[in-house]
């Protein structure tokens, strides 16, 4: 028998698909938005997030400021696109993510440009808070949504998932050194003039000419459709609200974006406290981004046969044992690389994972204004979970704790998914 958790439902106004000769252009449509949106996803990481890091240097220093200060400008973002995540969740389920996206591209090109003329810290500040809301607009949450309303069948939802977050965790590998070649050889300022011309020139019309909604079904007013669609949004909501495997959902995310988020940070300090070189733990941690992507062909692989919830969990057990075994083994090149690959083998997991559980779980017509709900303390974990670490670590002189803190983390995010797979869908009128 097939659990409540793992059965593919079919929403209202989701494409048919299947044998039916209509949903062979449906399905080409639906192929060509993965293609689409795994492009427009690269490079909007590539432009709106990963220059960051190459531009806080150059921004220290032109705008007279710490790098700290210059830092706090992308946890503001960060909290920015936090706090959109619910009415921009709304609005995609009742509009889709055509003009959404389209708009949300063109800002991030218009913000990006005035980023390349600030001179003082509030500006920055003002303009990365811009870009964190621009993001909540073009970038992996609107973009799942999108996805989640083109897939009813759980595998294809699960490869659409898959072939958009490959290819866009190459933005970094790709636009890390781009950004970089670019500030070496004409400044930062026109560095961040030139991806804003190649953001703009391939985000806004690939996402105004691609992007569109499922036909509604025939025979009814548009007004109808829409009344009828807004009920089984609200229903959705409220059946998620009221369910408690929503919320053990809620914790094992949560806690697993804490774990990710902490070690992300603190790992390459970590390292070098061990006694390693200072290169090698910048090398290995950078193995975090390969394993993302190996991780989640891994999980896409395996969920067919032991479904996605089990795999899930065990992934982020093996996560734990991982991070409980840094300070065990991390005195040597071989235990230190073990653990991180063990580690990262988690790291892109939920990525993937979260919007395929949630649309399996939910009638995915409310998918994104429920992924919203989840999106925001989420966001603020993986803000705040490096800053307790590093407080704890200030406070105990050593990492230990918080290492055990992080294995303890994903050892509670893969009792929550074992646990939520057992609890039935709650139904509410």
């Amino acid at each position: 028998m097939t659990h409540p958790a793992d059965a593919s439902i079919v929403p209202t106004g989701r494409p048919a698909g299947g044998n039916d000769p209509a949903g062979r252009p449906v399905q080409r449509r639906a192929r060509a938005i993965v293609a689409v949106l795994a492009v427009t996803q690269t490079v909007g990481y590539g432009a709106l997030y990963y220059p960051f890091a190459v531009l806080l240097a150059p921004l220290a220093h032109d705008l007279h400021a710490s790098t700290t200060a210059i830092t706090g400008a992308l946890t503001a973002a960060t909290l920015a696109g936090a706090a959109a995540a619910v009415p921009v969740g709304r609005w995609l389920d009742r509009h889709g993510g055509r003009a959404l996206m389209t708009t949300g591209s063109a800002a991030g090109t218009v913000l990006l440009v005035l980023l390349s003329t600030v001179h003082t810290l509030a500006t920055l500040y003002a303009v990365w808070i811009g870009i964190g809301l621009t993001s909540a607009l073009c970038l992996y949450e609107a973009a799942f949504a999108v996805i989640v309303t083109w897939h009813r069948h759980p595998a294809r939802l699960a490869n659409a998932l898959l072939a958009i977050t490959v290819v866009a965790g190459f933005a970094s590998s790709i636009f890390l050194p781009l950004t970089g070649a670019l500030v070496d050889r004409y400044g930062w300022r026109v560095g961040v003039l030139i991806l804003a011309a190649l953001h703009g020139a391939l985000t806004i019309p690939l996402h105004a000419a691609v992007l569109r909604q499922p036909d509604k079904p025939p025979g009814r007013t548009r007004p109808r459709v829409q009344r009828e669609h807004d009920a089984v949004r609200r229903a959705a909501v409220r059946r998620a609200l009221h369910d408690r495997g929503f919320w053990l959902l809620a914790v094992a995310f949560l806690a697993q974006a804490a774990a990710t988020s902490t070690l992300t940070v603190h790992l390459v300090a970590y390292l070098v406290q061990l006694g390693h070189p200072a290169t090698f733990a910048a090398t290995i941690a950078g193995l975090l981004g390969v394993l993302s992507v190996t991780g989640r062909l891994t999980v896409t692989g395996l969920q067919r046969r032991a479904g996605l919830p089990t795999v899930v969990a065990a992934v982020f057990t093996i996560q734990a044992a991982a991070a409980a075994s840094l300070p065990l083994l991390g005195h040597t090149t071989l235990g230190a690389v073990t653990a991180v690959v063990g580690f990262g083998l988690g790291f892109g997991v939920a990525t993937i994972a979260r919007p395929a559980m949630l649309a399996a779980r939910y009638d995915t017509t409310g998918y994104a204004t429920i992924s919203g709900i989840l999106t925001v303390p989420l966001t603020i974990a993986k803000a705040a979970a490096p800053l307790g670490a590093a407080a704890l670590y200030t406070n105990t002189g050593s990492y230990t704790p918080v290492l055990a803190a992080t294995a303890a983390a994903c050892l509670i995010a893969s009792v929550a998914i074992t646990a939520s797979r057992r609890i039935s869908h709650v139904a509410v009128h």
